[in-house]
């Protein structure tokens, strides 16, 4: 099978121009929704000896105490976790003692965990200054690796490439958890940026892999066109490209269905990240080298 991936490329780039302002709409108009980690605050895990209480009675007890905007979540059968803003270990009491009467804790089953708002504000600007550095030297070490290959496109065209192609696999989930944050509290945690950050890597490294097939085939085709060039490597790659991605979606799904509630939702960030990446690689990343040419060819023309 022969697709004509650069025939088609406008349509492959609507879908994703698309997908793109819908997420960026989603994320003005819900907003993301912080955990603790970044905002700051205070969070109750417990194990009940039954079955959880239904959230509203565990609202309905909690209600005369002063815990600002609570975020219950069940993180198992018999567990949840309480997330309220910053409580001194009075109210802590208060809140074990509120919720003792909806439900039987198990004993010793409790963990507390207080994070103060100026180590939320810090680890909020470190994780900006991580993704900042990742994103740069992603750009740096693609120009850096197709140094050699300066025809008819420049070294850094395949960097920037890549960086708009991992943008894309990146900005569609967060919109997705735009969404899931307003209809569902579901917040942005530090395992769910480790995920984005593991999608950084993996979706680059799924581009430069055709990006290193379209160098091989420069070499050895001169006699044919760039858009032919192109077209070729994605091809080759095609049947790799997928079988990689297949069967690291397998793992994935298993550990969304099995993995339990506190890694749903790392292992959902990477399942959007790495189905995205694979089509970014295939058909908006390497595409763009075509477009970029026509850039540069209607520039000379001038």
């Amino acid at each position: 099978m022969y697709i004509p991936f650069v025939k088609y490329k406008k349509v492959f780039y609507g879908i994703s121009i698309a997908l793109v302002l819908l997420s960026i709409a989603s994320m003005i108009v819900f907003g993301l929704k912080p955990g603790i980690e970044f905002s700051g605050g205070s969070a109750l895990e417990l194990t009940f000896e039954e079955q959880v209480p239904d959230f509203d009675e565990i609202r309905g007890a909690l209600q005369e105490i002063d815990l600002g905007e609570i975020s219950l979540q069940k993180t198992g059968t018999n567990s949840i976790i309480l997330k309220m803003k910053f409580i001194d270990e009075e109210t802590h009491q208060d809140v074990l003692l509120a919720i003792k009467g909806v439900g039987e804790v198990q004993q010793g089953s409790e963990g507390f965990q207080v994070i103060g708002p100026v180590i939320g504000e810090e680890l909020k600007r470190k994780t900006k200054i991580v993704v900042i550095l990742a994103l740069i030297c992603i750009l740096i070490y693609i120009a850096f690796s197709f140094r050699k290959i300066s025809r008819p496109v420049n070294s850094w065209v395949y960097g920037l490439s890549g960086l708009i192609a991992l943008c894309h696999d990146v900005l569609i989930p967060l919109g997705v958890f735009a969404v899931l944050g307003k209809f569902y509290g579901v917040e942005i945690t530090i395992p769910i940026i480790t995920a984005f950050l593991t999608v950084f890597g993996y979706s680059i490294n799924d581009s430069v892999v055709v990006f290193d097939r379209v160098r091989e085939n420069l070499l050895k085709d001169t006699g044919t066109d760039f858009n032919g060039i192109v077209e070729k490597s994605l091809n080759q790659t095609l049947t790799r490209s997928i079988n990689t991605s297949f069967t690291t979606l397998l793992a994935l799904f298993a550990i969304f269905f099995l993995g339990g509630e506190t890694l749903r939702y790392f292992s959902f960030a990477l399942i959007l990240g790495i189905g995205l990446g694979t089509y970014s690689s295939l058909f908006l990343a390497t595409p763009l080298l075509t477009t970029f040419l026509w850039l540069k060819d209607k520039r000379r023309s001038r």
